[in-house]
């Protein structure tokens, strides 16, 4: 993720009041999904997660059509550096992109990588 400083902001360099990239956010969406897939395919951190979310087997369905809860998947995953290691190599990301998914789905703009 890019570094913003004031001089950038001051400079007009970045829209700070930029519309949230509709695009953006459902790829971070759809990284949470697959990251919770991924957490539900590992019993003993199904269990923790279950009991850290307070949600149950019959509720986390509905859970994950909000953003909200989608963020907190990408925050569960983001607390345990093993976890988060392990999901980014499944999934082909990198775990910068995981981090960059949660920051979109708790209010952030998804940008593009730079080369």
């Amino acid at each position: 993720m890019r570094q913003i400083n004031g001089d950038s902001l001051r400079n007009g360099k970045y829209n700070v009041m930029a519309k949230p990239d509709l695009a953006g956010r459902q790829r971070a969406e759809q990284m949470a999904v697959q990251a919770l897939g991924y957490i539900a395919g590992e019993p003993e951190q199904l269990g923790r997660f279950l009991a850290l979310s307070g949600l149950g087997p019959d509720t986390i369905r509905t859970a994950a059509h909000d953003p909200q809860f989608l963020a907190g998947v990408l925050d569960y995953l983001a607390g345990d550096e093993r976890l988060l290691s392990a999901f980014a190599s499944h999934a082909g990301v990198t775990p910068q992109q995981v981090m960059q998914a949660h920051a979109v789905l708790s209010g952030g703009v998804w940008e593009r990588e730079t080369p």
